[in-house]
């Protein structure tokens, strides 16, 4: 631990980022920074339109003719010099980087197209012919289970259901068949993804002599992937180098999934003779990279009159998406050995399936796995408290683990290290924020205003056991493979000759702040200047120290990777203090270490300076103390016997430390505006000795505001044919500063027996305590039982309105059925002209080419059937369409109906409407409602666009049909321009 430190110490104090200055002046290095090749080629990746269905043809000759196009690299191109990759599931079908003959995504690789730049690259892209055999998708985690007829893979898998176990710790049907009272609750939580400043970069180079793969990425790890990696390209480990770049541009986990790109653009180089460049766009990034996995959870507890849970039993489904890509089913079992939470329940039951969806494969995304765990824990405590009419915070504190416990084997097999949650409890509830909200909560009832509180108390889980995934296979089959469990960090650190320090580890900084804390540790155990330590923040696999534990995930760094440094650097002190105590006449136990001297603590004035001392090794290695090795550089890998693989029982230790949050959240409602508003919220950890108090709270800010966007506004959607609706930010909102209010954190410090600092992480705490805090605050205000998150403004404005019969116009038209066509909308406009006229208006074909922006031609092919084709551009997308009207069910000056579909080079689309005359206030009106669906690539606008486009298309058609000649033309342009449509 901390021995024999420095008096004034870096360790624990508020401390700077060293980091900032480079990186706010622009200095950075990041992957879009690095330098590339002059001859290097630039691949741009055909992805699919389709979320299911089979490749019948790509024509890519008009791509391939284009000067500066190189090649075209196909699935199957591929898979003939690769290998599919590994997974921890075993399937049936094949997991490819780059699909064969079927697609089973929106945004599955097709096709690489390597060009002398990006931009023929992106041109050659349009060129490509690409038909399709579509499939119904599979979109849902109900739908999955459920089916018996739509399989993601149809060529070899008969289900959707990939992994399915059950487990059991204690004696759980005892209880629940004896139980005072059964509590239960269902939740199925969103798919949601972080998003980085820079996505993934890769530059890929093969040498054809060596056979020798160069990559450098800004992939994070874990380096267990590289031996999937290296698999793929079927080269052994030593033939694939990967080299960090120095910035990374954030990651929070899902860099994790750049690994299928790695592979992809080694290939690409060994076929091509050249090296490849990739650079990520933000919609491949939304569309394709990945995101955390959507889960159902249905959660019983027997509880007694008191609260206090003496069973649980969970049933959870993980959606992974297309494919069991590893790490998964990692997310649905990081949280597998403490499955009891912050919680002293002794009896469990647990079933765990993991199904496919149409969807991309789900991966690393901060918290993983840890909010839609606590999602459905922490509400089934809110309920608790609910159906006794008990008071929340009375049923927490009687189920959390007491500080006599500690170490504490929970019945799932985790050994929780240390703590005292009642202590931080008391902390919190003692603060002037929550005293707060309660006075606010207590004034709002009398005001009649709508206000919630709400409450989640979680253990945050740091430094994972590699083995934990494992859990997800029989222990029969952990036997024939092999047990694994365990953890190491490494970390180097060695001294120049005139007393600089260089420290290199094997975590890559995405924002933790590695040069500072690394530096703070290594300047503390040698009593030196920080500026004096120089932290190497690159990785090199030929030349760095690494394990298949290392890299940056599982909030590692300050329980692990520190730890590392600090024993690496003690170890040093070591050899030093036996060199200055036979410099210095004295005993090497006498030696300390402080304000860049070496002296003997019986004796201040018998002293050397540091940089004097360590140039003795350097020059004058002869007089060093006998069998003394003079070399100045110290590796170490830190790891902890308590990580075990899982044992027979299924009993897993998925990590080494601990920490404890306790969350409290005040929220109002506005039932006017449906807006919700995070009024205040308090947060409190207890994440062991806290290194650099100020860079902490950066984390735990951090992880509140992902987790307030995960609450509020984050959401990856997919329509019924898997469309991906989420392309953009303009469809997938990231919270800002007026969604974000500023917590209160509190700290409190119990140190992990088990880590070399005593810390433990905390950078991910938020991401799963507060999305459920919100959500049992949300549940409080209103009264409900089922809240399903983001809580967007639409979503509250339904839950306010659960109770209400809404009036619907009367124009909207109950017998059309919209439920195929997820855009619709409905309107009317007073009528400027005759009813007559406008009838005859409508049914003037001639005349209604006019009206339809950006039509080209229309044809009545037989009565009432029309046939033309229109050309539009909706922000970056521009197309031509064909399409086919037919109007029916026609009652003259009264109403009708139509209905028609259309197809082009972007996708296709189909729509039905009515129309109806109506009179009202002796005025005229023309009344409509319509729905419609719109497929292919022209998603890729995004939802939001493609929504506000068709609904701004067909306003405006039928508002023109209401005006005069001279007035709808100008008034059709002016409105079109506004919203960048351009005709």
């Amino acid at each position: 631990m901390l021995e024999d430190q420095p008096i004034d110490c870096f360790i624990g104090n508020n401390i700077k980022r060293v980091e900032d200055d480079k990186l706010l002046n622009g200095k950075g290095q990041f992957g879009s920074d690095t330098p590339f090749k002059p001859d290097a080629l630039h691949a741009v990746v055909l992805r699919s339109e389709h979320a299911s269905g089979k490749i019948k043809r790509i024509d890519f000759s008009k791509a391939k003719k284009l000067k500066g196009v190189h090649s075209v690299i196909t699935g199957k191109d591929f898979s003939k010099i690769s290998n599919p990759l590994l997974s921890v599931i075993r399937t049936e079908f094949k997991t490819w980087c780059c699909t064969v003959d079927e697609v089973h995504y929106v945004g599955e690789p097709i096709a690489i197209i390597l060009a002398t730049s990006r931009y023929i690259g992106e041109d050659a892209l349009q060129l490509i012919d690409v038909e399709y055999s579509v499939n119904q998708p599979v979109v849902s985690i109900k739908e999955a289970i459920n089916t018996k007829t739509k399989f993601v893979h149809k060529k070899n898998h008969k289900s959707n259901v990939v992994s399915d176990r059950n487990f059991e710790y204690g004696k759980p049907n005892k209880f629940f068949t004896n139980s005072h009272k059964i509590v239960e609750i269902e939740i199925e939580y969103p798919r949601n993804s972080c998003t980085p400043l820079e996505g993934f970069v890769v530059h890929s180079e093969y040498d054809k002599a060596s056979g020798i793969f160069d990559v450098k990425s800004n992939f994070q790890g874990p380096f267990s992937l590289h031996s999937v990696l290296s698999r793929a390209l079927k080269v052994e480990e030593g033939k694939l180098r990967l080299i960090s770049f120095e910035d990374s541009g954030g990651s929070f986990g899902i860099k994790q999934a750049i690994m299928p790109m790695i592979i992809l653009t080694c290939l690409a180089s060994k076929l091509s003779n050249k090296q490849v460049i990739w650079v990520e766009d933000r919609l491949e990034h939304l569309t394709a990279a990945s995101s955390a996995s959507g889960r159902l959870t249905k959660l019983r507890a027997s509880i007694n009159e008191k609260g206090l849970i003496e069973a649980l039993d969970y049933d959870q489904i993980d959606d992974v998406g297309a494919y069991p890509r590893a790490p998964e089913p990692a997310s649905l079992y990081r949280m597998h050995g403490n499955l009891s939470g912050a919680y002293k329940v002794k009896n469990i039951r647990c079933r765990n399936r993991v199904v496919l969806t149409n969807k991309t494969p789900s991966g690393l995304n901060r918290g993983f796995g840890g909010p839609q765990h606590y999602f459905a824990l922490e509400r089934l405590v809110h309920q608790i408290s609910v159906e006794l009419n008990l008071n929340v915070l009375d049923v927490i504190k009687v189920n959390l683990l007491e500080k006599k416990q500690f170490p504490y084997k929970s019945p799932s097999g985790a050994l929780i290290d240390s703590g005292d949650f009642q202590k931080l409890v008391k902390k919190v509830v003692k603060s002037s924020t929550y005293k707060n909200i309660l006075k606010k909560k207590s004034d709002a009832i009398k005001n009649g205003k709508i206000y919630g509180i709400g409450y989640s108390a979680i253990i945050e889980p740091s430094i994972s056991n590699m083995g934990y995934v494992t859990t997800a296979l029989p222990y029969k089959d952990r036997e024939k493979t092999g047990h694994k469990g365990g953890a190491l960090a490494s970390t180097s650190v060695s001294i120049g000759p005139t007393g600089s320090v260089y420290v290199t580890c094997d975590s890559l900084p995405q924002g933790q702040g590695h040069k500072t804390i690394l530096s703070q540790i290594v300047a503390d155990v040698f009593g030196i200047k920080i500026n004096d330590v120089f932290v190497n923040t690159t990785h090199d696999t030929h030349k760095d120290a690494w394990s298949i534990a290392a890299g940056n995930y599982s909030s590692r760094f300050a329980g692990a990777v520190a730890g590392s440094a600090f024993n690496a650097a003690n170890n040093l002190k070591k050899k030093l203090k036996k060199i200055a105590a036979s410099q210095l006449n004295c005993k090497s136990e006498n030696i300390l270490f402080d304000k860049e001297k070496v002296y003997d603590k019986k004796n201040s004035d018998n002293y050397l300076n540091f940089k004097r001392l360590v140039g003795i090794p350097h020059w004058s290695p002869g007089n060093l103390p006998e069998k003394l090795n003079p070399s100045l550089r110290e590796t170490v890998f830190w790891g902890n016997e308590k990580l075990r693989p899982p044992n027979e029982k299924d009993e897993i230790n998925g990590s080494l430390a601990y920490g404890f949050v306790f969350d409290v959240c005040g929220i109002e409602i506005d039932p006017i505006t449906s807006k919700l508003k995070i009024d205040e919220y308090v947060t409190g950890h207890d994440a062991g000795k806290i290194i650099n108090p100020l860079l902490a709270n950066g984390q735990i800010y951090g992880a509140y505001a992902h987790a307030v966007g995960a609450s509020l506004l984050e959401e990856f959607k997919y329509n019924d044919n898997g469309s991906f609706l989420s392309g953009s930010f303009q469809d997938y909102h990231l919270p800002s500063t007026y969604e974000v209010n500023e917590p209160e954190i509190i700290h409190i410090e119990t140190p992990s027996p088990f880590t070399p600092l005593g810390s433990k992480g905390l950078g991910e705490g938020n991401c799963m305590s507060t999305p459920v805090a919100i959500a049992n605050a949300f549940s409080d205000a209103l009264k409900i039982k089922n809240v399903k998150l983001p809580l967007t403004n639409t979503k509250v404005h339904q839950y306010l309105n659960l109770n209400k019969n809404e009036k619907k116009p009367k124009h909207i038209n109950e017998n059309i059925n919209f439920k195929n066509h997820p855009i619709n909308g409905s309107g009317e406009f007073e009528l400027n002209i005759d009813q007559n006229e406008l009838w005859e208006k409508i049914f003037d074909f001639k005349n209604l080419k006019t009206i339809i922006p950006g039509c080209k031609s229309l044809k009545e092919i037989t009565k009432n059937n029309l046939n033309g084709i229109i050309q539009l551009s909706i922000g970056p997308v521009k197309g031509e369409y064909s399409f086919n009207v037919s109007i029916k069910k026609i009652k003259q000056n009264k109403s009708f109906e139509i209905s028609g579909n259309g197809h082009g080079e972007l996708g296709n689309g189909t729509g039905i409407a009515k129309i109806e005359i109506i009179n009202k206030n002796k005025k005229s009106f023309l009344a409509y409602s319509y729905g419609a669906k719109v497929d292919g690539k022209i998603m890729i606008v995004g939802n939001r666009l493609i929504n506000s486009s068709v609904k701004i298309l067909v306003n405006q058609i039928f508002q023109s049909f209401t005006l005069n000649k001279s007035s709808y033309e100008t008034f059709l342009k002016k409105l079109f321009k506004l919203f960048g449509i351009k005709i």
